[in-house]
């Protein structure tokens, strides 16, 4: 099958498509707000609508909260090629501060900017204009073809935004359906806003979120301080004990399932000249903080960490009140990598802190459930054959690479349904997902539609 014939339909197809997306980003989707429900089954019943158009039977599926899209479509009489899955999610963020967008933000338009022109409108970027650039590959060869090359289901979900509580729960009861030979999703972006890749490592995470009692009440400073530990102090020295002075996490077990980067990944990340000083000096610092011998991208990418994301205690008001609080509170999370166990580190987080409590001391936990990580095998030649096709698209040659931050579909692809999951995005990095004025780049649009006319015919070839 011709590739050339179904890129220069996409090129000629180009406004339209547009048009297409704009009317989908016209539906305020926010998963999140109750108001919003009625808009959600909106947009569902819009990308039915749609891809029935093309031929692909689809259909609304009821969940407990908002409803999945699910199509399918066979391949072509005979074809060997691969059952493929493309997932994608139609639900938004919230739009607050509405006073700093520019325009209404269901209200999309086309602006020209320095940087090319833009989508403007919630979801143009998170994730409606990436899901679309799947589905609009998927017509243009249908229109040239007359049928798409190998069998495809199309799984799109309106709860991603909210926490996905209906996800895990559908594809467990509907896993013989959903389950495929690999699984693509369109929710990353490009390296540096300039290079293609395939996101191959994500992180998992685990939280934990704990409050040490001390005294039973507030103590009065001058007439206990010295006699009496403070719990902050307490806490402090407790936190402070988790990395050593090379930036390594110091508790029991913490690296067993950490692997070391095979010469081939190491090799295309030295090739991505990361500028890490650039990258820390937009946010005002200047060294890497992580493990020492470690260049910076396997620190975001490859290797575990622990953080303190909040810690309190005391009085913190205006002026002073002096006492020794009877209680301190922290909030920490774990990034893990590889086969690292979130309820091992659990176990050995709480030994460790237990083990340093004084006497009299106690602690309590709110609880929530850990993530492992997701690594996928490039040893499936299709990894290789998706690289080679987005090569032949960009600039720049494509790259797998890794993330700092956690995906949790893919895992779920891995763990309920048993197959691996290519992470393949058009975002870039100014394009304001979550925020006021989020934008998506009406290069990345086109381009990455025609990405997935190039993966699809390197696949199905």
């Amino acid at each position: 099958m011709s590739i050339d014939d179904v890129l220069a339909r996409i090129d000629a197809d180009l406004p339209a498509a547009t048009t297409r997306l704009m009317d989908l980003l016209r539906i305020p989707s926010i998963s999140t707000d109750p108001a919003f429900k009625g808009d959600c089954d909106r947009a569902a019943d819009w990308l039915v609508a749609d891809l029935q158009t093309i031929g692909i039977d689809a259909i609304k599926r009821d969940t407990t909260g908002h409803p999945m899209v699910v199509g399918h479509i066979d391949g072509p009489s005979g074809s060997d090629g691969p059952h493929l899955l493309f997932y994608g999610h139609y639900d938004v963020q919230p739009v607050d501060p509405l006073d700093l967008w520019d325009r209404d933000p269901f209200d999309p338009e086309i602006q020209d900017t320095p940087q090319g022109q833009v989508i403007r409108g919630r979801g143009s970027s998170d994730d409606k204009g990436q899901l679309m650039t799947f589905v609009e590959a998927c017509r243009a060869w249908k229109a040239v073809h007359g049928e798409l090359p190998c069998k495809i289901t199309f799984f799109f979900e309106g709860e991603e935004e909210s926490g996905s509580p209906s996800l895990v729960p559908f594809m467990q009861q509907n896993a013989r359906e959903l389950t495929a030979d690999i699984a693509l999703i369109c929710d990353t972006g490009l390296f540096e806003s300039a290079v293609p890749a395939i996101t191959t490592q994500l992180r998992g995470l685990l939280g934990e979120d704990f409050t040490i009692t001390g005294p039973n009440r507030d103590l009065h400073s001058g007439m206990y301080g010295g006699i009496a530990m403070n719990p902050i102090r307490v806490l402090t020295k407790i936190l402070a004990g988790l990395h050593d002075d090379n930036g390594a996490v110091t508790l029991p077990g913490f690296y067993d399932g950490v692997p070391e980067l095979t010469d081939e990944i190491r090799s295309q990340w030295q090739g991505l000249n990361f500028d890490h000083a650039a990258y820390l000096g937009d946010v005002g610092l200047k060294e890497p903080a992580g493990e020492t011998g470690r260049t910076p991208l396997e620190m975001i990418w490859s290797r575990p960490t622990c953080d303190v994301n909040g810690i309190w205690g005391g009085y913190t008001g205006d002026g002073f009140k002096t006492v020794l609080p009877s209680q301190a509170s922290a909030k920490l999370s774990f990034r893990l990598v590889g086969t690292q166990d979130p309820d091992a580190i659990r176990v050995a987080f709480r030994s460790y802190l237990e083990d340093n409590l004084p006497a009299g001391f106690t602690v309590d936990y709110l609880t929530e459930k850990g993530a492992p990580a997701s690594q996928m095998s490039i040893s499936d030649p299709a990894f290789e054959k998706a690289r080679q096709a987005l090569t032949d698209e960009w600039p720049r040659p494509a790259s797998y690479i890794g993330c700092g931050g956690s995906i949790p579909i893919a895992g779920y692809f891995k763990e309920i349904l048993g197959m691996d999951a290519m992470l393949i995005g058009f975002g870039r990095d100014d394009d304001q997902i979550h925020s006021p004025n989020e934008k998506y780049n009406v290069e990345s649009f086109h381009k990455g539609t025609r990405s997935w006319a190039r993966i699809l015919h390197a696949l199905t070839g």
